[in-house]
C-alpha cells in the first residue's frame, strides 16, 4: 500500500460541551462536532496530533 493512501477513522465518543476552544476547534478540524459521528482522514503527522490532543473525546477506529 502506498504511503499517502494511509487513512485513520476516529469516532467523536466525548461531548465538546464545557471544553476549551481550542479543543472544540480540533473537533471540527478532524470532521466531528457530534457524539458518535466518524471521519476518515489521511493519516498525516498533523492529523495524529490532532487526534493526540483530544484523545479524550475521539477513539481510532480500526479498519
Amino acid at each position: 500500500m502506498a504511503n499517502s493512501s494511509k487513512t485513520v477513522t476516529v469516532e467523536q465518543t466525548g461531548s465538546a460541551i464545557r471544553r476549551p476552544e481550542d479543543q472544540r476547534a480540533t473537533l471540527i478540524g478532524l470532521g466531528l462536532n457530534k457524539l458518535g459521528r466518524r471521519s476518515t482522514l489521511e493519516d498525516t503527522p498533523a492529523v495524529r496530533g490532532m487526534i493526540q490532543k483530544v484523545r479524550h473525546l475521539v477513539r481510532v477506529v480500526e479498519a
